[in-house]
């Protein structure tokens, strides 16, 4: 393909996106820019959340909510020695704790592997919810 012929692919492309925009109403386009600013800045307001107003970071938050999910018996004394169990193993991973440095990295992790959606979809149609940092890979 010659030069002339890429530029008027080029051109035809261009075209046809700016076609596309035009069809698009201002509650598709508005719907398209919040879930672009949604992509870009919940995992740092959540980051930010659980810095400032918890001692947790993503990975010792699930591990938190996954073994208080583990609760065998309905006693109490069982349950506060699960719990306190529960919160010595994630602590460790959270601010402060011996392998925090750990629970970075995974947390690093975690949001790379983040199953929201990076690019809106066209119509705008699938506006998220606020993530629930605690379902499973849902960080």
């Amino acid at each position: 393909m010659t030069q002339r012929q890429n530029k008027m692919t080029d051109i035809k492309l261009n075209s046809q996106e700016e076609e596309e925009r035009k069809k698009q109403t201002t509650m598709e386009w508005a719907r398209e820019k919040y879930n672009e600013q949604y992509d870009a800045w919940m995992p740092w307001i959540e980051d930010t959340f659980l810095k400032y107003f918890t001692k947790d970071n993503r990975a010792s938050y699930v591990t938190r909510d996954g073994l208080g999910k583990t609760k065998v018996t309905g006693i109490d004394q069982v349950d506060k020695l699960q719990d306190g169990t529960n919160n010595l193993a994630a602590s460790t991973l959270g601010q402060g704790g011996i392998l925090e440095p750990v629970g970075d990295v995974v947390s690093e992790g975690m949001k790379k592997a983040d199953p929201r959606p990076k690019k809106s979809e066209k119509n705008g149609g699938n506006i998220p919810v606020v993530s629930n940092l605690g379902s499973g890979l849902g960080l």
